[in-house]
Parts: structure tokens; C-alpha cells; sequence
């Protein structure tokens, strides 16, 4: 089935959505149960309800789906970030949020009816025993998982553990005629939400943060710090596509760049009771300048850090209008290994602005925003962008910001909406690129195993004949794409996609950054100072 080009911005706007349905994480842990161990009639109601379906309905119903539906009709009525996580997703999203998970420490594919590893991640037990990339995971702890009968499920049970447990794997690589054995322990592995970090010029740095997960400010303060010692005195933080995560991360974040006692946010709720956030003494980047890069993928904590920086004449914002995310989430453990987040609060930045869009036309409305951005040209030109001037507030220098609808950067760059680019991030986001480049490493896994990252920038190269058949392998999965105009920008994605598998995720930012309209507006905004 071709994509037709009409659907691209959807499909484009529903990944966002997800995003930033994921993204929903802020300000979790109630501590006060007992708020909601008191009973009354309308809980009683309820109670009766799936009681009397459980015990009299004509036939066998499951009643934790019963469940499942009340209490997502119950959040579909509030607003669009109240969310419900069912047991089966939430331990994925604590791990990606706390920052580690207890494992092997391998990004693998179910390939050709055995494990093939992608890369064994940096800092885990599997990459400290000398596991590879194409490597084939045959046998763990004596279990077969050659077999088809191993599913995703059971073979993340097999992998992962408690910590310092020992397990034994069996391998088969590339060019090795018998298997090879690995012995070691379980251990943490770290899930970085800093994904990219090197030096563009001279004196100015990038950092890329993901998400705003438990360790983010941390992670950070550690690539802060060595891009100081590389003599950066300009960073650029790229939160372009960052759905969001906790507060207190954020903070973190704007804390290193301000000094102290500076108002980062304020959170007001619905009783009208203010708390207010302030910047320490310390932060490692107060004397630099800094670029923060959004755009309309950036939300929630990411919104925080641009709306914190803007407000305090600190920098400059880059990019296109943000999400426009102003609410606070926070959690409530439901006692069966799935939880609820709960808007509690409105957060606004230090000049007073909320950013939260509107949501009373319901979810739909809301999370099509992108479509209504494309289609009235405001990815395009700054000049589409409407805000009223009851929203105008202005920052002690007296710039001129706005609230409603999400953060509007100082310098915009406009976004190429062309059919064939919006439909290469489409595919970016299906994975189906990174799959083509592992069936590409594996036609010679030994030669690109043994490259040196300057090694693999100046010997390997993407050929004209390596884009079609990647255009052919999209075809025969149902997406049929276009080369003749956008050569180089396939090129420069699939070497990317390649680098990142080979050297980790900073490896394709590297690359993939190379051509970036909003990095090279960035840079030429330093040779202006």
C-alpha cells in the first residue's frame, strides 16, 4: 500500500502525539494514600457495578479489562495527559525513566530465527565481556533461543534479572567456526537520555538530551564539564523532538546555566497554592552562552528548560514554537503493577507565561495541532504564527514573550515540509532504515567490526546502488519512496544509521548534524557576536 503524500503530516502528527503521550512524566510519587482510602457513594456505585458484572453477567468476562475501560474513560474526561499505564507497559517506561535497567545490556532483532545483537550497549556487562555487534545469541543459560517458540516477552524474562546474578551465553560470530561461551553477571545498564555530545567549532559545544529522565542532570553535568575542558564557551542543547520527564531534571538542567537564586518555574494548583523554584549557587555554564534548540516535538520538562532560559534573558531560542505542554503529573501506584498520572498543577515560566495549549475541544483537536501548524504555514514562516497580545509578557531586559500554545523562539528556522522529507522521517521513525543498515553491516560484519570511527568517516561511503535498494527494501514493505531530488539527504541518513549502530547514538548525531539547517544557524549565530 503506497502512502499516499496527504497522509504524511498525519502519520508525522500522530508520532508526535505518542511522543508526547510518553513524554507525560513529571513530578511523580504521592505520599499521602490515605487522601484516597476514604469511601463514599459514587466509589461504592462503581464498586457495585463491576461486582455484579463479575458475579451475574450471562457470560466469562475478564474484569481487569472491565477495569482497564472505567478508568480510561474516567482520564478520557479530564485532559489529555491524565494518563493510565497498565502493568504490561509500565516496568519499560520506569526503566526508560529511572535511566537503567538490570540486564545483559544488548540492543538486539529477532533475525532469521535466532537473537542478533545491534550493538552491545556501552557500560553494560555484555560490552566488558566482548560482545560484538552481529553477533548471534544461540544459547542463554542452556535455553535454546534459536527456537521460534521464545517470544519477546519470555526472552526479556531469560535475559534480565536481579543484579550480580550470573548467567552463561553462547555465541555464534561471524567468521568463528564454533561458539563462543560468556560468562559474567546481570548488571545495570545504563539507558542514557544524553545522546549526543562533541564539539562543533572550537568554542562551541552540543549537548542532545532525549528526554529528562532520573539521571539527565548527571549525564549532563558530565558532558558539560568535558565539553568545558575541549574549551567550549558556547553550548548548544539540543532539545528538538524531546517529549519531556520530571521537573526536578529539568531544574537541574537550568541550574548550570544561571546563577543563584533565579526563579525557574512556578507551579500553581487548582486550591491556588503557588510553590516557586530557584536556581542553587554553582551551576557550571553560568559565564557561557547558551543556544537551546526546540521545536514542535519539544515539550513539557523541555519547555521548562527553553521557557526558564528566555524568561531570564539567559541565551537564545532556536528552532520553531514548542508543544505547548504546561501541566504537572504525578503518580499513584494502583497496587496490581500499573498507575495513573494525574494533572495536579499548572506550571508557568518566571515571567508568569502558561504555556498549555488548549484541550477543551478534546484529544483529537489536541494532538493534531501539527496538522493545523502545516497546513497554515507556520513551519514555514515565523510570521504565521498567531498569538494574542493579551499574552504578551516581557522579560526584565524587556524582550518581548509570549504564553499560550508553547514557547516561541528568538530566531526561527523554518521547517522543509517538502513530501519527500517529511516522508523520510516517517520511515526514520518506523525503524525500518535501522534494519536495512544492520542487513547491510552483516554483509561484512568482520571488516566494519574492526573500523575506527575516522576510519569509517573516510573509507566508507553510501553508493548511489545502496540508496535504491534501500528505496526497494521500503517498497516491498508498503512505503514507496522518491531519490531523485533528496540523494544527499539519504546518504547522509543512512551513514548516520550506520554509525550509530557501529560507535552509539552520539556517533549519529555526529554525522546526521552534519547538514542541519538549525545547527548551522546556530553556528553562524557565534561568528555574528
Amino acid at each position: 500500500m503506497k502512502i499516499q503524500r496527504k497522509y504524511i503530516p498525519i502519520l508525522f502528527g500522530l508520532g508526535i502525539a505518542l511522543g508526547i503521550l510518553l513524554g507525560s512524566l513529571l513530578d511523580f510519587g504521592y505520599n499521602d494514600t490515605a487522601l484516597f482510602a476514604t469511601s463514599n457513594s459514587k466509589k461504592e456505585k462503581l464498586n457495585k457495578l463491576i461486582d455484579y458484572i463479575d458475579y451475574e453477567y450471562v457470560d466469562a468476562i475478564n474484569t481487569d479489562s472491565i477495569v482497564d475501560v472505567t478508568v480510561n474513560g474516567i482520564l478520557d474526561n479530564l485532559d489529555p495527559h491524565s494518563s493510565y499505564i497498565p502493568p504490561d507497559e509500565y516496568l519499560a517506561v520506569e526503566e526508560s525513566m529511572k535511566g537503567d535497567f538490570v540486564g545483559i545490556g544488548v540492543s538486539f532483532y529477532p533475525y532469521n530465527d535466532s537473537i542478533a545483537v545491534i550493538q552491545a550497549i556501552k557500560g553494560g556487562p555484555s560490552a566488558r565481556a566482548g560482545v560484538k555487534g552481529g553477533d548471534r545469541i544461540i544459547y542463554a543459560d542452556g535455553i535454546d533461543l534459536s527456537q521460534n517458540a521464545i517470544t519477546d516477552d519470555s526472552l526479556s524474562r531469560i535475559l534480565k534479572g536481579k543484579v550480580r546474578t550470573p548467567i552463561e551465553i553462547k555465541i555464534k560470530r561471524p567468521g568463528e567456526e564454533d561458539l563462543l561461551t560468556f560468562n559474567f553477571k546481570r548488571d545495570r545498564v545504563p539507558i542514557s537520555s544524553v545522546i549526543g555530545s562533541y564539539m562543533l567549532t572550537d568554542e562551541l559545544g552540543y549537548v542532545k538530551i532525549n528526554r529528562f529522565a532520573e539521571s539527565t542532570h548527571q549525564e549532563f553535568e558530565e558532558a558539560l564539564t568535558d565539553l568545558k575542558n575541549q574549551g567550549a564557551t558556547s553550548i548548544a542543547l539540543d532539545l528538538r523532538d524531546n517529549p519531556g520527564g520530571y521537573i526536578s531534571s529539568a531544574e537541574g538542567v537550568v541550574d548550570e546555566f544561571l546563577e543563584e537564586d533565579k526563579l525557574i518555574l512556578f507551579t500553581k494548583n487548582k486550591s491556588g497554592n503557588i510553590s516557586n523554584s530557584y536556581t542553587d549557587s554553582g551551576g557550571l555554564f553560568e559565564d557561557g552562552e547558551v543556544f537551546v534548540l526546540i521545536n514542535e516535538n519539544s515539550a513539557s520538562a523541555s519547555e521548562i528548560v527553553a521557557g526558564a532560559l528566555q524568561d531570564n534573558d539567559k541565551g537564545t531560542i532556536v528552532g520553531r514554537r514548542s508543544f505547548g505542554k504546561g501541566l504537572v503529573q504525578r503518580e499513584m501506584d494502583l497496587g496490581d503493577g500499573s498507575a495513573v498520572r494525574l494533572t495536579i498543577a499548572r506550571y508557568y515560566t518566571p515571567t508568569g507565561r502558561s504555556i498549555q495549549k488548549p484541550y477543551e475541544l478534546g484529544d483529537k483537536d489536541y494532538f493534531e495541532d501539527y496538522l493545523n501548524r502545516y497546513e497554515n504555514g507556520e513551519l514555514r514562516s515565523v510570521d504565521s504564527i498567531k498569538v494574542a497580545d493579551s499574552l504578551k509578557f516581557r522579560t526584565p531586559k524587556g524582550k518581548i514573550v509570549y504564553g499560550g500554545g508553547g514557547i516561541i523562539p528568538d530566531v526561527f528556522v523554518p521547517k522543509n515540509t517538502d513530501y519527500e522529507v517529511e516522508h523520510l522521517n516517517y520511515v526514520l521513525r518506523s525503524g525500518y532504515m535501522r534494519l536495512f543498515i544492520f542487513e547491510q553491516l552483516e554483509k561484512d560484519r568482520p571488516y566494519y567490526n574492526a573500523l575506527s570511527m575516522e576510519q569509517f568517516k573516510n573509507e566508507v561511503t553510501i553508493s548511489d546502488a545502496v540508496i535504491e535498494d534501500f528505496i526497494s527494501f521500503a517498497r516491498f514493505r508498503k512505503i514507496t519512496l522518491k531519490a531523485s531530488n533528496y540523494k544527499e539527504l539519504y546518504r547522509r541518513y543512512l551513514k548516520a544509521t550506520m554509525a550509530g549502530q557501529l560507535f552509539g547514538n552520539n556517533a549519529f548525531e555526529m554525522m546526521v548534524n552534519q547538514e542541519d539547517d538549525v545547527i548551522q544557524k546556530v553556528i553562524s549565530l557565534t561568528k555574528e557576536e
